[in-house]
């Protein structure tokens, strides 16, 4: 998956980077890689048709890991056999969802309290896995300073790359993200390492691949809000002139968006509420009351309309985070 370029990927987020959304953002350039929304794995566990449906139907041409979440170390053995014969690149074991109904199961980011099942859940995999075997995580869960440890069992384990999501479980997506622990994987680990956490513009994802040395970035909500987001860092590691999308632009991503996750059967009512999944990240760069308003219709009708009101123009748009977006 490495090569002498920073390799960019794009974040797991469940119930959001499904294979559709996979498809459309490669039509704005796409990730080098894209990581499956997560297989949960338990005794009864079988891999979800959707995630497998969109392996097998990927139509970006670009390598995909399978990500699973648990902790039962027979199933996820299990798990990680029947997913190698499925076309990925890699298996990858999340050791970072925050959410607490994951992490109340022990999965997830709730694994980070246990450092030794992580060894043996780690161990197991390790020999189960005859592809490369990776792992997501954050920094520990309620403190930084329990990434030192975990540094050291994730050493042992011939990982054939560490994403670190720089902040702790309890954080959630909070501010600050402690990008120099980061580094201090970069400097431990004898795999890549791959930077997560706020990534949010070309220039800022340069210093953030300077300052910590990773060999990659993986972003989410950054490209959510912005599908540009990948060739803008392309072209800025390049040397060239980022490129910036008009609100007409930015409008014309959001039609194709409805379009990819429109289902038949799905009223107009339910689509919008799905649509808000996305346009919760997208909304925080459009300045003022878009996000507000879209978060109250319910109608196919009101949505298009607001996003005609706040985008109907050919303004250049950076799509920021919200603690960078003027109001």
């Amino acid at each position: 998956m490495f090569d002498s370029a920073p390799l960019l990927a794009l974040a797991p987020m469940q119930e959001v980077t499904d294979g559709a959304f996979w498809t459309l953002v490669h039509q704005y350039g796409g990730a080098d890689v894209y990581w499956t929304e997560y297989f949960r794995v338990h005794s009864t566990s079988t891999p979800e048709k959707k995630i497998v449906e969109a392996i097998t139907r990927n139509t970006t041409g670009r390598p995909v890991v399978a990500q699973m979440i648990g902790n039962d170390i027979p199933e996820l053995v299990r798990t990680a056999r029947f997913l190698q014969q499925l076309p990925v690149a890699a298996i990858d074991l999340n050791l970072g969802c925050p959410a607490p109904i994951v992490y109340r199961k022990c999965a997830g980011g709730g694994l980070l309290r246990e450092p030794q099942r992580i060894d043996a859940i780690l161990g197991a995999l390790r020999d189960a896995v005859q592809i490369k075997f990776t792992v997501k995580t954050r920094l520990g869960f309620a403190a930084v300073d329990e990434f030192d440890q975990l540094l050291s069992i994730f050493g042992k384990h011939s990982l054939d790359a560490l994403t670190v999501h720089a902040r702790t479980v309890a954080q959630m997506y909070r501010l600050p993200v402690h990008y120099d622990r980061i580094r201090q994987a970069v400097e431990r680990m004898p795999c890549p390492v791959i930077a997560n956490g706020h990534v949010y513009s070309a220039e800022q994802a340069q210093e953030l691949l300077t300052l910590t040395g990773a060999r990659g970035l993986m972003i989410g909500r950054g490209v959510i809000r912005s599908p540009w987001l990948f060739n803008q860092i392309r072209q800025q590691l390049r040397g060239e002139a980022v490129t910036l999308p008009t609100g007409r632009e930015v409008a014309a991503y959001i039609r194709a968006l409805w379009e990819s996750q429109a289902g038949a059967d799905r009223p107009e009512h339910k689509q919008c509420e799905r649509m808000k999944k996305f346009l919760n990240y997208l909304g925080e760069g459009v300045p003022g009351m878009f996000l507000h308003q879209i978060r109250r219709s319910q109608t196919a009708a009101e949505f298009h309309g607001i996003c005609r009101e706040f985008l109907d123009h050919d303004r250049p748009m950076a799509l920021l985070p919200a603690e960078l977006t003027a109001t």
